[in-house]
């Protein structure tokens, strides 16, 4: 019976094994880098019309309990929803500003007014960018450990 021999698994299994004790602060790092290309360019992007959008965007990070995971999400800073609910004229209606600037909305004639998707346009148009960076500065991080 023959036998191969992979020169470099005992190295190879030694890294993997090094991966998985990797601190969470390397992972949240990277992942915090790449979101804030995401973040930058929504900014960029935001309509103005005040310019209430653009210093309401802030990133959010989501808790997990899963060891060397972390998401990031571009959202609405929670304490500037004075300035982002609005009242219609009589009063009886509430409506979220940034979502209808987003998602678009009904006009009272019965239109619709596309929104301009900037936040989905920040991530779709700036992907590659964001896995560069963050995978740029996981490695970064990697090898500051060794």
């Amino acid at each position: 019976m023959a036998s191969t021999r992979i020169e470099g698994m005992r190295e190879l299994i030694r890294t993997i094994r090094r991966l998985e004790s990797l601190p969470q602060k390397c992972v949240t790092k990277a992942a915090r880098k790449g979101a804030n290309v995401a973040l930058k360019a929504a900014r960029k992007d935001a309509p103005v019309d005040t310019g209430d959008l653009k210093k309401g965007l802030k990133l959010t990070g989501e808790r997990s309990r899963i060891r060397g995971k972390k998401v990031f999400q571009v959202t609405f800073n929670k304490n500037m929803n004075h300035l982002f609910v609005k009242l219609s004229k009589d009063g009886s209606k509430r409506y979220y500003y940034p979502a209808s600037q987003e998602y678009g909305f009904m006009t009272r004639g019965g239109g619709y007014t596309p929104g301009y998707r900037f936040l989905r346009k920040s991530i779709d148009e700036h992907k590659s960018e964001i896995e560069r960076t963050t995978v740029d500065v996981l490695a970064s991080e990697i090898d500051k450990l060794r």
